[in-house]
């Protein structure tokens, strides 16, 4: 459902029906940064339909749920979009009620960011949080019919939670990570017009890094910006949570230069420190007419969690 013309059928259905109708395509789930404040209002559903997903890791096995709650589970080979269709057809021309407590209440958990994003305050001297870095790019993605590509790990959920466009390509239920660069490419060939935007992490931006050179030989000119916080960040969050800061080991990275490989690879590179310097480095890399890599030092931090 979370493809092609799935977005579009599931505001339908909505809006037919009147119930909440949500997609997820994260292998984070109800966690998934990017669905907000979702896992604390499940528990007022009285019935919940899986369409083609099952009562999996993703759902917390169901624990989300009232235990009254009826979970209804169509089989994973069902036609999701089909099934989508008939239900529509089936509600269509019944009265929905104008006012819709439940539903208004999912949508606000939905929407829902904490209020502080908006307060930050940058140190000058950096590095960058990534909500700064993520309001800089999304004044990109305003500006055109954009594709945002994102990829995994803790940077990849920063931009999953505070970035949207008419387009978007995430790393799928699968939780690998590395394919924001191919993505891209593949992006750009599909929808030449548009303008692409890759998130990564340093660790990720390491797994397909060739791929510049591909994207320079055919003149795609994507913008790639690597959340550079030397760490493979979401590994190293999960040895905090279970040893202590003390006991974190072999997860830092160095602060690898990857504008300068990009430039050194025929494409437009540039590395940035600190904030101010980020939206003009953006700008120059969208305008430059090549593969771009914009290569920012963030702060390490952990992926949101509200």
């Amino acid at each position: 459902m979370m493809h092609r013309q799935g977005p579009a059928r599931m505001r339908k259905l909505e809006e037919t029906t009147g119930a909440p109708v949500i997609g997820m395509e994260s292998p984070r789930g109800v966690r998934d940064p990017s669905l907000g404040r979702l896992s604390a209002v499940l528990g007022g559903a009285d019935l919940v339909v899986l369409f083609a997903k099952k009562k999996d890791f993703t759902l917390g096995f169901g624990k989300p749920f009232a235990k009254d709650c009826r979970v209804i589970e169509t089989p994973e080979d069902i036609d999701a979009q089909a099934s989508c269709e008939a239900l529509i057809e089936r509600a269509a021309g019944r009265a929905v009620p104008a006012s819709n407590g439940w539903r208004a209440e999912v949508r606000e958990a939905l929407a829902y960011r904490p209020p502080e994003w908006a307060r930050l305050s940058p140190s000058p001297g950096g590095p960058v949080h990534p909500v700064e870095l993520c309001r800089a790019v999304q004044k990109l993605l305003d500006t055109s019919d954009a594709v945002l590509i994102s990829d995994g790990g803790e940077f990849g959920q920063w931009s999953q939670a505070c970035l949207s466009a008419p387009r978007r390509v995430i790393n799928g239920p699968a939780g690998s990570i590395g394919a924001a660069l191919p993505f891209a490419a593949a992006a750009k060939l599909a929808r030449p017009g548009s303008r692409v935007m890759a998130m990564l992490g340093d660790g990720t931006f390491g797994f397909h890094m060739s791929e510049i050179d591909t994207a320079v030989r055919y003149k795609l000119d994507y913008v790639a910006v690597v959340g550079n916080d030397a760490c493979w960040n979401a590994e190293h969050q999960i040895q905090l949570r279970a040893y202590g800061k003390a006991r974190t080991h072999g997860l830092d990275l160095l602060p690898t230069r990857y504008g300068a490989v990009v430039a050194a690879m025929g494409g437009h590179g540039e590395d940035v420190a600190r904030p101010a310097e980020v939206a003009p480095a953006l700008e120059r890399a969208a305008r430059s007419g090549r593969p771009a890599c914009v290569n920012v030092a963030i702060e390490r931090l952990a992926a949101p969690a509200y």
